[in-house]
């Protein structure tokens, strides 16, 4: 299965354990956008992170020489599902970002599966979240069918 995985990209070394499991499991992978820059090294989680918390992440979409979002629309599109990296965050337990969503609205309305590794968070757009109908995987990659 070809799976595009999302999550904020404070998930990123999460992000990466998952990618290398669903590998080793014979699925094919995408990765967000600024996700790859750092596991590749072309940026630093830290300047990220420390950029991020100073102004936004705005600066580095207007830099990154690519719409980030219909880049991901596209990758949602040519995969047959999404996996949702949901650790907790913000003290929001299974925490599900702005841009996740955005991500989970656009696999709804292409009919891929959309899988969350952890469940669904206590947000004030949970029902949206149920609405989409996600396959809760409880930690468990093995469920990804």
């Amino acid at each position: 299965m070809k799976i595009a995985i999302c999550g904020s990209i404070d998930f990123t070394m999460k992000i990466k354990e998952i990618n290398e499991a669903l590998l080793g499991m014979g699925h094919k992978t995408e990765l967000p956008f600024m996700t790859k820059k750092i596991l590749n090294g072309e940026q630093s989680m830290e300047e990220f992170l420390k950029v991020k918390n100073e102004e936004g992440d705005f600066s580095f979409r207007k830099n990154a020489g690519v719409d980030m979002i219909k880049r991901y629309y596209n990758l949602i599109g040519g995969s047959d599902a999404i996996l949702v990296v949901n650790p907790d965050k913000k003290g929001i337990r299974n925490y599900i970002g702005g841009n996740t969503l955005i991500e989970m609205a656009f696999a709804h309305v292409l009919g891929k599966k959309i899988f969350l590794l952890n469940g669904i968070p206590d947000m004030h757009y949970k029902d949206e979240i149920k609405a989409m109908q996600p396959v809760v995987l409880n930690g468990d990659l093995e469920k990804i069918k």
